[in-house]
């Protein structure tokens, strides 16, 4: 039998790459989490977006793998977007959150709005 041929182990650069790409974006999200026994809304302002994901600024404590509800529309649209996301990222009161809960519709609606747009990266 063969010996496998080991892989290099990823440089910092590999780690850091992204499955997609992240486009400016500006308008508000209601953001729900549960807090002890009750949910909290709170009003946090998107700062950029993905296929995959959305960069909030929100003046809250939440921590990595926290789950919470999302509640948006997509500038231009009348739409209300209702969600779930895990909390991946924060610096400060800069979060990143993953969608959990997309439809193919809210898929299919995400890349059609980025499509358009100036990546970030």
């Amino acid at each position: 039998m063969p010996a496998s041929t080991p892989k290099p182990a990823p440089s910092p650069q590999d780690r850091r790459r992204r499955r997609h790409q992240r486009y400016p974006a500006d308008f508000r999200v209601m953001v729900s989490h549960l807090l002890e026994n009750y949910y909290q809304k709170l009003e946090g302002h998107c700062r950029d977006l993905s296929e995959a994901g959305i960069g909030i600024l929100l003046a809250a404590e939440l921590n990595r793998g926290e789950v919470t509800g999302l509640s948006f529309s997509l500038p231009g649209s009348d739409r209300r977007w209702e969600m779930r996301a895990v909390v991946r990222y924060r610096s400060g009161y800069q979060y990143g959150f993953e969608f959990l809960s997309l439809t193919g519709e809210q898929q299919a609606s995400l890349k059609s709005y980025v499509k358009d747009l100036k990546p970030m990266d």
